[in-house]
């Protein structure tokens, strides 16, 4: 089945077009703890600054026995994909656990939380749409340095065009 015809079949004149997407490589990724005393870091992918759109995508980087602080937003959906590791999803009081592959939805205004229970780093994928000034709040942090087992998850480096 040719996907792109039948696309274009259904696509409206304006939307033919190809505009060059948004490229980002792990070297391009910036990490920062929103305080000094947080036990994750933020390693910020896409931002409205270079994603021309109202969303944050990020990777939570979590020590060992690290955690968000419990936190809603209140327009915003917000996204946990789990990459390595594992933890709990709490929200609204209920919890989840959470492991490489497993995913979890947070609705607006959802009281949540992650925790790190697994002996190693917990690598989440974090989707905030819209931004809710998520991608200001990270940047506002101090900045922080990915090692090598951070650029191993995030850069793929067992993938030869990745590294």
């Amino acid at each position: 089945m040719n996907h792109t015809k039948i696309a274009s079949a259904r696509a409206p004149a304006s939307y033919e077009r190809c505009t060059l997407a948004v490229h980002r490589t792990s070297r391009d990724y910036q990490a920062f703890r929103i305080s000094p005393d947080d036990s994750n870091r933020l390693a910020i992918v896409f931002e409205p600054a270079n994603a021309h759109a109202s969303v944050t995508v990020c990777v939570e980087i979590f020590d060992p026995g690290g955690r968000t602080p419990p936190n809603r937003h209140f327009q915003a959906i917000e996204m946990f994909f789990v990459l390595k590791g594992e933890g709990i999803a709490m929200c609204d009081g209920k919890a989840v656990p959470l492991g490489a592959g497993h995913s979890i939805l947070v609705p607006p205004t959802g009281l949540h939380q992650l925790i790190n229970t697994g002996p190693g780093r917990l690598y989440a994928l974090c989707i905030m749409v819209p931004n809710e000034d998520f991608a200001e709040l990270i940047r506002s942090g101090i900045p922080a340095e990915l090692d090598e087992e951070d650029l191993r998850v995030l850069g793929r480096c067992d993938v030869p065009i990745a590294c």
